[in-house]
C-alpha cells in the first residue's frame, strides 16, 4: 500500500485513498495505532525499491573495500572566510 504524507497546519498527515481506508477497515474520526517497526517504517521510492540510509550506504562501502571510497578533493589553499588572521 502507498500512502501520501501532506502537511495540514504545522503537522503531517498520511493521505489514504477510500479504498486504502476500506482496506484497512478504518473511518474518518476514527483513532488508530500505528506500530513502527525500523523494517517496515522503511521509506520506499515509487518503484518499490527502499531508501538507503546513510549508515547502510556507508557499511556498503566498506563492505565492498578501498576502491569504493570517494577520492578525497583538493580544493586549494585557504581563502576567505575560513583563514581567521588575528595580526
Amino acid at each position: 500500500m502507498e500512502a501520501k504524507v501532506v502537511r495540514w497546519g504545522d503537522d503531517l498527515a498520511v493521505r489514504l485513498t477510500p479504498a486504502e481506508a476500506e482496506e484497512l477497515g478504518i473511518r474518518e474520526g476514527e483513532t488508530v495505532e500505528m506500530t513502527v517497526t525500523r523494517k517496515a517504517a522503511r521509506r520506499r521510492l515509487v518503484n518499490g525499491e527502499p531508501v538507503p540510509t546513510l549508515a547502510e550506504m556507508i557499511a556498503e562501502m566498506e563492505r565492498l573495500g578501498p576502491s569504493h571510497r570517494p577520492r578525497t578533493v583538493d580544493w586549494g589553499p585557504d581563502v576567505g572566510a575560513e583563514i581567521i588572521r588575528d595580526d
